[in-house]
Order: C-alpha cells, then structure tokens, then sequence
C-alpha cells in the first residue's frame, strides 16, 4: 500500500477557531468529507459548506454539558482502524464506521486559565478529555490518519494540501505525529504540577524555542527553551548568544534586588558584576558603576532598574557592550545608543521568574528553589562590641545583595554604595580578599572606611584581619561557624564592627 494518502474525510473540532476558513474551504474545495461537533459545527455551516455532525454518525448526541462528545467508537474506530488490516477494514463495514483520514483538534486553554487566576473549578473544566484522546489516537496511527494539534500548524498544513492536492505523505504525517504527542506532553505536565502538592517530581516542559548561532564556544550546538518575547522587547542589535543569555540572566537577577531604590546601574562579566553603583541619577550610577572596573566592562552586560536618558546614553556610547538592559529608554537615548549596530537594547518587562533552578548533574538534573532570600536589616545580629552606623548599615546590605549573585567563595568590597571590587570564584576565601584589594587598589579606591560582605562564614580571624590592615571598618557575614568567637574577639580588640545574617549565599 503507498505511503501517500489522500484525504477524503476529515474531523475537525477546535477551540479557537482563528485561521481555520482557509483550511476549510481548502478540504471542501478537494471534496472532502468534513466531520464537526459544537461551535466549530455552526462554524462551517456559517462558511456555507456542509459538515456532518458526529452525533448523526454516533447517534448519541452531545452530553453532560459538553464533556462527552467524540468519546465513541465510531469517532476512535474511524482514526485508530489500520488500512492494510483486512479485519480492521470488515468490523468499518460492519458497524458502519466511517474512514477519517484527517483530525483537526486543539486543546482547551489550561495554562492560561491557571495564568488567569480563575477559580479551580473553572481551571478544571478546562482540562481536555476529547481532544486529548484524539490527538494522541490520530497522531498513534499516523501511518494513516493525519493530525493537525495546534493553530500554529495551519499554514504548514495548509501549504502542504495546497501543493499535494490533498494528499499527504507518511514522513509529513510523521511530522505532525511528534508535533501532536509534543503538544500532549506539555498539555499533561502543565496538569500535573497544578495538581500536584506532595510528590516529589520534577517534571518540566517548554515548547517554544530557539536555535542560538552555537553554544558556550563555536565547536559547541546551543538552543534556548524558552519566550524571550515575554521578558523582553528586543529594540535593536543582533542575535542574543548563549552566553550572552547567562550574562542577561544573571544581571536580571541582580537588579531585581534593587527593584524600587534609588537609581543603580550593574555591569556583569562572566555572570558577576565587576561594576555596581546606586546614586541620585541614572547618569551618576553609569559613571561610578564603570569606575569600579572600566577594563572588565569592555563587552560587558549593562542593566538599570530605571529609564535610561540622553546624558548617560552619550557615556555609555563610549563604551563598547554587547548588551544594554533598562524598563525604558527615552527616545533621544534610543537614538544614540543604536549608532552601534549590534549592541543589543532591551526593554525588561515585569515577568515572574521561575521558583526553582535547574542544571545537569551527572547523569541527571539537579533542582532546587530559588535563592530568593534577601538580607534586610531586620535580620541582622550584632555580636561585637563596635555597633555600625547608619551609613554602614545601608552599605552592608548594599554589598551583601552584590555577594548573593557572585560567584563563591567571593568578598565584595563596597563604600558610599559602590563597588569597589569583588573577589570571585576563589577557592579560598583569603584570595577572594585579597583579590578583591588589590583590584579595588588597581582602581585608586580608597577601603579606608569600606565595608566587606563574605558570602559564607569566617572558621578563622585571618579575614577581618587582612581587612582591617586595608581600611575595612565593618564587616557583613553569615555567621555559624564554631569559630566565629575567633573574628569576634578580633573586631572588638580592632574597633570593627561585624553583623550576623543568619544567611548563607553559596553560589556555585
């Protein structure tokens, strides 16, 4: 039997109803026999092409409010039967089954009713029983039914009809069978983590994507699952790379810390900020943000939490990046900043983010929940003697909010809330120190007065000692260590003050 099949009759029950007239017409144009229930029913009638109620072939007619209406087995027998099997074909003819070549369903909107914020009993009746089955049945026997799952497939198919003559062939039913059970997939997990409060099961699913030009390095493939159309627009420049997306995800998560404060500017390299400032002004965050480190923020990433005007536009110019983020641009900013061409500008939108990260591991994936712990005054203890001012205070968690998002073991370095540097990704947390003076030194920062935040505890007073010997007066850390008495004893014999979060901030 050949491989091509023309489609004589076909079943289509929609909900939305968006771009189906071509289709329609296409099958009536080719003779072919249309099958409908409900809405999409009085839909083709009201194109004036005639169609077939399911019910008059299942002679039941739609019940229970419309839950039950193709579950039958003159529908499923007419998909799942199997042309080259002569016992299929005789119980066709027996029970009067009629041949369907050709489904056309899509699902109830489940997601975006759980998105809506609909009540549950709402979300419920939004999780397809029928359409469901019909899709994973026509899309089993593929090798003789066609099934079309989505909106988003009618032009394909539309072509495909259109230049075949209504005939398909089995690599294009092919096709459509994995885009159906990929469309099923989703649709099953997106219910079960609805329902699901006590398993312990990671299941996820993210059907838009995206080829990047390649991964990490140029030897290496890389893709992005996800929309980026609903946390960004993209205003000007190229393409987004994989790392590119590391280093936006990373500033994205940084800057949410500031969301609400005073203007504060971040430059990211490698996923770490190498300049940070907050100020009165947009323009003055910019400038003493690149003053922490002007070498490290060539092809840098560069993220505000407020609208980017002309002056700083004009500063930022001068520096080559590859991206620049903000929740607004003003037009004559715009203007300067597209003299390059492909740096890329993007406008973040409010969106929330994922509860939980995700990695490969071995030979498997490591999940957990978002860091989304953010020190406040209010969690802080006082164990020395010397207690920090006001100022202090506010330069403590400034620095401390810096640390959580670069990567361990780190020190971040702050005064007047700036950065003045950081010690990334040490294996030590003595070299993330003394990394992080001798960069702000390199610099012509002043520590004298400069605060130090540690993303983990200090099991020895070497730290705030070498801190001390650098001008350091105040010192933010987690605290826990069965030492801590040892870097307590020494602030009180030093005059530093030292506060406790409770917190630790590995970031690995």
């Amino acid at each position: 039997m050949s491989n091509t099949k023309k489609i004589q009759s076909a079943l289509i029950s929609v909900f939305h109803k968006d771009g189906l007239e071509p289709i329609v017409r296409k099958l009536n144009d080719l003779n072919v026999t249309i099958y409908s229930t409900g809405g999409t029913e009085k839909f083709i009638k009201d194109l004036g092409i005639d169609v077939v109620p399911v019910e008059s072939v299942t002679d039941y007619p739609s019940i229970l409010g419309g839950r039950v209406k193709t579950l039958h087995p003159k529908v499923f027998g007419g998909i799942l039967n199997r042309q080259e099997n002569e016992s299929d074909v005789a119980q066709l003819e027996e029970y009067k089954i009629p041949q369907i070549d050709l489904v056309i369903v899509d699902l109830y909107p489940f997601e975006k009713t759980v998105a809506s914020g609909a009540p549950e009993q709402d979300i419920i009746e939004k999780i397809d029983i029928g359409g469901i089955s019909l899709i994973r049945a026509a899309a089993k026997n593929f090798k003789d039914t066609c099934i079309v799952s989505s909106m988003e497939q009618y032009d394909e198919f539309l072509s495909m009809i259109s230049e075949n003559n209504g005939e398909t062939s089995i690599s294009e039913r092919k096709k459509l069978a994995a885009k159906a059970f990929n469309i099923s997939s989703h649709y099953d997990t997106a219910i079960f983590n609805y329902f699901n409060e006590e398993e312990v099961v990671y299941k996820a699913s993210e059907t838009t994507s995206k080829t990047l030009r390649y991964g990490e390095n140029p030897h290496q493939k890389g893709y992005f699952f996800g929309d980026l159309d609903a946390m960004f627009d993209k205003l000007h420049g190229k393409e987004l790379s994989y790392n590119n997306l590391l280093d936006v995800d990373a500033a994205v998560n940084l800057i949410n810390e500031f969301q609400g404060e005073d203007p504060t500017f971040a430059i990211l390299k490698h996923n770490n900020a190498c300049g940070f400032a907050q100020r009165d002004t947009v323009y003055n965050a910019y400038v003493d943000a690149l003053a922490g480190d002007p070498v490290s923020a060539f092809g840098g990433i560069l993220i505000t939490n407020t609208t980017i005007d002309k002056a700083t536009a004009e500063e930022i110019h001068k520096l080559f990046c590859e991206v620049v983020i903000a929740p607004a641009f003003n037009d004559d900013a715009l203007e300067v900043l597209k003299g390059k061409k492909n740096r890329i500008l993007l406008v973040q939108k409010e969106v929330s983010l994922p509860v939980q990260t995700v990695r490969t591991a071995l030979n498997g994936v490591l999940v957990q929940d978002k860091d989304n712990k953010t020190d406040v005054e209010a969690d802080l203890s006082y164990p020395t003697t010397e207690k920090p001012s006001k100022e202090q205070i506010e330069d403590l968690l400034f620095a401390s909010k810096i640390c959580k998002h670069t990567k361990s073991n780190t020190i971040v370095l702050a005064k007047n809330k700036q950065l003045c540097a950081s010690g990334t990704g040490q294996t030590s947390r003595v070299d993330a120190l003394r990394q992080a003076i001798e960069k702000a030194k390199n610099f012509n920062f002043d520590l004298d007065g400069a605060v130090m935040a540690s993303d983990a505890f200090f099991p020895f007073p070497d730290c705030v000692e070498i801190a001390d010997n650098a001008g350091i007066k105040s010192v933010i850390q987690p605290g826990g260590s069965i030492k801590d008495e040892l870097s307590i004893d020494y602030c009180n014999n030093n005059n530093i003050s030292m506060v406790f979060t409770g917190t630790r901030h590995f970031k690995h």
